[in-house]
Parts: C-alpha cells; sequence; structure tokens
C-alpha cells in the first residue's frame, strides 16, 4: 500500500513541476472520478455492513478501554508525522532547493516531491519488516503491548532534536538540512515500528463481532490525527518556523507514547 502510495507522491511530483498546480489537482480529480466510477460499478452487493437497530449511534465507540487507548496513541501518532510533513519540511526544502527561477522552482518541486515518495516507500518496507525485528508471532501479547510502549517512547526525543538543530542554526543551512534528512529517515524507521504494533494490537485486542467497528474507529482516530497534524503545520510554521514547527511534532509524538503508557492500566 505505502509503496504505491509512494509512487503517487513521484507522480504528484512530475505533474507540479511539469505541468503546473491547477493542471496536477485537474489531473488528480480525473483519476479519483475514473475510481470512482470503478467502485460503483463493480463493488459487489452486499458489501456494506448495517449497523444494529439496538446498537445506535453511541456504538461507533468500542466499550473495550484498550481499543479506545490505541486509538488515541495512533491519534497523535500520525498528527506528529503530519505536524512536519504537511507543511514545515515541504517549504524548507524548497526555500534550500529553489533558486528562485521557474525553472529552479519546478525542479525543487520534484526533489522534494520526490524525498517525501521514498520517505512513504522506505516507511512500507520497515513495516513489512517489523514482524521479524519484533518476532510479533512468537511473543503474548502483552510483550507486543509493552514494546508498543517502548517504540513510543523512542520516538519522542527524534523531532525535539531536529527542532533544537533549527533554532540553533537560525535559518537555511547545509548542515541542518543534512541534519534533517537523517534525522527524518530516523523518524520514519521508529514511526513505522510504532504504526505496525498498532495495527497488530488493534486486531488482538478487537473482539470478532465487531471487530470491523473496532477497525473503523481506529482509523477515524488516524484520519483525526492526520487533519490535527496538517492544521497545526501551518499553524506551528506561521507562528514559529520549521523550529517550533517541529518541536510541536515532539509534542504530539510525547502524547502518542503517553496514551500508549495508558494500556498498561488496563
Amino acid at each position: 500500500k505505502n509503496a504505491v502510495k509512494g509512487l503517487g507522491f513521484f507522480l504528484g511530483a512530475a505533474l507540479l513541476g511539469l505541468a503546473g498546480f491547477q493542471a496536477a489537482v485537474w489531473g488528480m480529480a480525473a483519476v479519483l472520478a475514473v475510481i470512482l466510477a470503478a467502485v460503483a460499478l463493480f463493488l459487489p452487493p452486499g458489501l456494506p455492513g448495517r449497523m444494529k437497530s439496538e446498537d445506535g449511534w453511541g456504538g461507533w465507540r468500542s466499550k473495550d478501554a484498550r481499543v479506545n487507548r490505541l486509538s488515541l496513541a495512533r491519534m497523535f501518532l500520525f498528527g506528529a508525522r503530519d505536524v512536519w510533513f504537511v507543511v514545515g519540511i515541504p517549504v524548507y526544502f524548497q526555500s534550500v532547493l529553489s533558486d528562485g527561477t521557474a525553472e529552479g522552482r519546478r525542479e525543487a518541486f520534484f526533489l522534494v516531491g520526490g524525498f517525501m515518495a521514498l520517505w512513504i516507500i522506505a516507511y512500507g518496507g520497515v513495516q513489512a519488516l517489523a514482524p521479524r525485528l519484533l518476532g510479533g508471532k512468537t511473543q503474548p501479547e502483552a510483550e507486543i503491548t509493552r514494546k508498543a510502549i517502548l517504540w513510543a517512547g523512542l520516538l519522542v526525543p527524534i523531532p525535539f532534536t531536529l527542532a533544537a538543530a533549527a533554532l540553533v542554526a537560525g535559518g537555511p543551512a547545509p548542515w541542518l538540512t543534512w541534519t534533517l534528512v537523517i534525522g527524518l529517515l530516523l523518524f520514519g524507521f521508529v514511526f513505522a515500528i510504532n504504526s505496525s504494533v498498532h495495527s497488530y494490537l488493534i486486531l488482538a485486542f478487537g473482539s470478532a463481532e465487531r471487530i470491523t467497528r473496532d477497525v473503523g474507529f481506529y482509523y477515524m482516530a488516524n484520519a483525526a490525527g492526520r487533519l490535527i497534524g496538517t492544521l497545526l503545520s501551518g499553524v506551528s510554521y506561521q507562528i514559529g518556523g520549521l523550529p517550533l514547527c517541529l518541536a510541536t511534532a515532539g509534542v504530539m509524538a510525547a502524547l502518542s507514547w503517553w496514551a500508549a503508557a495508558r494500556l498498561r492500566q488496563v
């Protein structure tokens, strides 16, 4: 899945660099229209589920505290990613890589998009290797929960360290750019392990009779984290530039660790 998402970043970067913003958006809209038509034509009948009348609308939230706390950790985890991923780092890289000319801006668009694409693809590769790295098949649920808390904690210092480096630099600098590249690759590795452990645990925690709803709630939290992260990315960058943007990511990562640590109390 993430390899395909990475390919989408490459295509978006190429369209942005070669055809411009409006043409890229129209191209994306056209592809989405084709996908919508394909879903409408080929989706098997009866696939969408129906809510049981006795559940009511209050049943969207799980009664299992583990599911709710894991979903909260997931929300903050993806918020921590998108705080720097959406605005802060792309804008910084654009300012560093572009010489201000139209040609330079197009080249910078492609390089920035290419970096994001490679980050996503590498992130997906780490996710695929996570079961081997953590030995998930041979370990009890309690041990995987302990590792979820551990890896959530390991993520916290990375954005704070990068924020400190950006603050010391005071502006674009070659050493800062390379520090950010290396730091964000490290962030991606730890983030991918966290994401994989979460996806394992939501299936382990979910009850058989409502597993689709628990997973849906979990991914709703995922989407909420991305929305919050996107909003905070723009706000924090406008207020305090790249240092505050990265520091905000650190705060979100710390909140993810806090939510994951509460799994011990269940």
